[in-house]
């Protein structure tokens, strides 16, 4: 079952993990609250796992303009 990431921001797809059984402890999903698992991840109707993280272009214009906080979704 693959594992896709996707940007919650901007929605860009940032890699797949091709594997076909995979921990949960590999992916760090165990560390997740329950409410933080049911916002971040998604299975979609063929098994493969969908997880929402944010990309490296959207943690830098956060970090350069706090102020974007306050967009749900953000273009670049």
């Amino acid at each position: 079952m693959p594992v896709h990431y996707y940007c919650r921001h901007c929605s860009a797809k940032m890699g797949t993990i091709e594997e076909p059984f995979i921990e949960a402890e590999k992916l760090g999903i165990h560390t997740l609250t329950t409410e933080e698992r049911n916002e971040m991840i998604s299975y979609g109707t063929d098994g493969d796992i969908h997880i929402q993280a944010i990309c490296e272009d959207c943690q830098e214009a956060y970090e350069k303009n706090p102020e974007l906080h306050q967009y749900d979704h953000l273009i670049h």
